[in-house]
């Protein structure tokens, strides 16, 4: 039976024929860890145990999907994030760095506050709204998605984490859920669609062909579409000095920024992701 170094070592070289050498070791051991259930402290401090050939066949199959590029975490069923282990599905993205980044901006700004109702767009997995109630404790907390398959899996997330989050189905381009009251929301969040349909040919397979295009693509020819209605209905559903937070396309801050600004949103400033990239944008609504 081969030891736990020897199964880790196979598999990253085998997914060297998908992804590049570090990201490939970095998944063997995502999956060794899952597989075996042990941190990554318990794998390195066991490497020499022998692995039982139950759990050889498990870490086999997880190997024969992710050579066809199929994403590990919807290989594993789950995705960490903010400090959460999520479940995730082929209906929700997969939860990103940046946007952990945006989800501790807003933790760091709207700290200490009372009397919080936060309002997330794009929920997905719940990643965002389950994130922020944990950190921020507000009084209430929505997420909304257009995908009732995604919604099913946030619910379960929130379930796991007593997070008490209420999950609306609405598509918020024709529709403006009832579930949010005008004036109410001191923080609206969203990351919304914004990757560009001549962006394809730019992407690897492990996002095209597994995570859903409706969560990622916006159409050329109008690439604010989503935060253009956002925005709209941050104007009405937010109080006096609420904030609206965005994650954003680094091609569009500028014309995010002035869109912003002409639907009457002051403080409109672009923030910047660990790589110096504007990835984030935040705005008040005046008054």
């Amino acid at each position: 039976m081969p030891t736990v170094r020897q199964l880790t070592t196979a598999l990253a070289t085998a997914l060297q024929a998908v992804y590049p050498e570090a990201e490939a070791a970095s998944i063997a051991a995502m999956v060794m860890e899952h597989v075996l259930q042990m941190s990554p402290l318990q794998r390195r401090m066991r490497a020499g145990e022998e692995v039982a050939p139950a759990m050889v066949e498990q870490v086999t199959a997880v190997q024969a999907r992710l050579v066809q590029h199929e994403p590990v975490q919807y290989v594993l069923g789950v995705a960490y994030f903010a400090g959460l282990e999520l479940e995730v599905t082929p209906a929700t993205l997969i939860p990103r760095p940046e946007t952990e980044e945006l989800v501790a901006l807003i933790s760091a700004e709207q700290h200490g506050q009372t009397d919080l109702t936060i309002v997330d767009i794009g929920t997905g997995s719940g990643c965002i709204p389950i994130a922020l109630q944990q950190a921020l404790r507000p009084q209430r907390v929505v997420g909304v998605d257009i995908s009732e398959a995604a919604l099913e899996v946030a619910r379960r997330n929130a379930a796991r984490y007593h997070s008490p989050v209420t999950f609306v189905q609405a598509d918020i381009l024709t529709q403006e859920p009832a579930a949010v009251d005008a004036g109410s929301v001191a923080v609206l969040v969203s990351n919304p669609p914004y990757v560009l349909e001549n962006e394809r040919p730019l992407m690897r397979r492990n996002v095209l062909d597994y995570e859903p295009a409706t969560a990622l693509f916006v159409p050329n020819h109008d690439p604010l579409l989503f935060y253009r209605r956002i925005g709209q209905l941050g104007q009405r559903w937010l109080r006096p000095g609420g904030a609206l937070y965005f994650e954003i396309n680094e091609q569009y801050a500028a014309e995010l920024v002035g869109l912003l600004q002409e639907q009457g949103y002051t403080t409109v400033e672009p923030r910047q992701d660990i790589f110096g990239k504007d990835r984030m944008v935040r705005a008040t609504k005046n008054g």
